[in-house]
């Protein structure tokens, strides 16, 4: 009896239902990832109320309006286990690629002493966090994915919050929130040129030939 229940209990994932084709851990790591996501969503809401930076606003309300959306394909293919009616799409941000190297001198940071103190530069930088943080999630969470349709929209979403990520820290470079030091030239090339392509055929060795005597 006890062996007929295990047999039971091994099921492929053609023979069940879409909506239940998820593993155990899958569940858990989804629900991290959707509830992760309404986190970033009610928290752009309220640093709505504090942006001054018209540039800023509009790059929080154009990622708003994206990440509702893949929370929403997300939540969609999460519950049916399949393909969802939208595809994920692509972000694509209004910056220029241009970085500012070097250094200015400003004030040190420190805590706000009341919310009166909240300004655009933390603003954008909370906007940052949470925008990588919810990146880093969203990889490591789908090498996991058992369901091939979740594992592909979350995959999928990994460039896009890279490319918010990127647009938000071009809007600090170029407001000198987020400045970037760079190393001497000679250093720079030293480091730059450690590396060097392979080439040739590499020579495998043969499986078990180290146990070979």
């Amino acid at each position: 009896m006890n062996q007929q229940v295990q047999q039971n209990k091994m099921v492929q994932s053609n023979q069940m239902p879409k909506q239940l084709s998820h593993g155990g851990h899958e569940v858990f790591d989804l629900h991290e990832v959707l509830s992760g996501m309404i986190n970033v969503l009610d928290q752009y809401m309220m640093f709505r109320v504090y942006v001054k930076d018209q540039e800023l606003l509009a790059i929080l309300d154009r990622q708003y309006a994206f990440i509702l959306e893949q929370y929403n394909i997300t939540c969609e293919c999460f519950t049916t286990g399949s393909k969802p009616s939208r595809s994920t799409g692509l972000y694509k941000m209004n910056q220029s690629n241009d970085f500012i190297y070097g250094l200015k001198p400003t004030q040190p940071k420190k805590p706000n002493q009341s919310i009166n103190d909240i300004k655009d530069q933390g603003i954008s930088g909370h906007m940052l966090g949470l925008i990588k943080s919810t990146a880093s999630l969203l990889t490591m969470t789908s090498v996991e994915v058992t369901n091939p349709v979740v594992r592909r929209v979350l995959a999928d979403n990994v460039p896009n919050f890279i490319e918010m990520a990127y647009e938000i820290s071009l809007y600090q470079n170029k407001h000198q929130y987020y400045q970037v030091p760079q190393l001497s030239p000679q250093d720079m090339m030293q480091m730059t040129q450690s590396f060097v392509p392979f080439t040739g055929q590499p020579q495998m060795p043969n499986p078990g030939q180290n146990m070979q005597h």
